[in-house]
């Protein structure tokens, strides 16, 4: 199973006002597995960044002067999506954004579920804590992600971040990484597997109650039922 966790940035909040992505961070998961085979770039908008978004990602035009349009970097991109899932948190605003780059090339390039499905961490969030927040730093507090490297957003490193969060909702797995190679010399190692987030507490498990028993039983006489003796999860009780 190949993911891809995706964050962007941008000059603006609006794709439909001539807003612009300028920097996309990716990192691959196979398997649930950090392989560190990440896409990362920055990229000249040709426009103004709106003074608002330089101090949410300290991304200034500046720094952007040199760095390659979409265009340059399109079919790299695509290529490196192509087949995946992509985990995005508030998936509506980076498929927007990146949906409008693609129509602007006129490229016949077409969307980017054309390439990939997509999951949404916001709106996961949303469903199983209801009421609460569910912002990338919030997340991080209620799952106990290390977000302290977040002074500013970065498309990259919110990415990172984001990966342990996915883990975390899906099922708690540690995450691993291949070793980086300048990690490997240092040690005097060729290679292997470290594990990251070792510290994280373990999942607390909440049993169901007498009345979340009995509806759970009825629930399973119902498709019994509608399929026939069919249910195969009566059969294992």
């Amino acid at each position: 199973m190949r993911q891809i966790v995706l964050d962007t940035e941008t000059t603006g909040l609006e794709p439909s006002e001539g807003h612009r992505v300028i920097e996309i961070g990716c990192v691959e998961l196979i398997d649930r597995r950090l392989t560190r085979n990440n896409f990362h770039q920055y990229l000249q908008p040709d426009r103004v960044i709106e003074a608002g978004a330089v101090n949410v990602h300290g991304i200034t035009n500046d720094f952007l002067a040199d760095k390659p349009r979409f265009g340059d970097i399109v079919d790299a991109f695509l290529d490196y999506i192509d087949g995946a899932e992509l985990i995005i948190h508030n998936a509506s605003f980076d498929i927007g954004f990146l949906d409008s780059e693609l129509k602007r090339l006129d490229a016949g390039k077409g969307c980017i579920r054309d390439y990939c499905g997509v999951i949404d961490t916001l709106a996961m969030a949303r469903r199983m804590h209801p009421g609460q927040r569910h912002s990338l730093d919030a997340l991080c507090r209620r799952y106990e992600i290390d977000n302290s490297r977040r002074k500013l957003h970065g498309a990259l490193l919110d990415s990172e971040i984001l990966a342990d969060v996915y883990l975390a909702m899906t099922g708690g797995q540690v995450s691993f990484s291949l070793d980086h190679e300048a990690e490997s010399s240092a040690s005097g190692k060729t290679g292997g597997i470290r594990r990251l987030q070792a510290e994280r507490a373990k999942l607390k498990i909440i049993r169901a109650d007498g009345l979340e028993l009995e509806r759970h039983r009825e629930r399973l006489a119902s498709i019994d039922k509608a399929s026939g003796g069919g249910c195969v999860w009566l059969r294992v009780e």
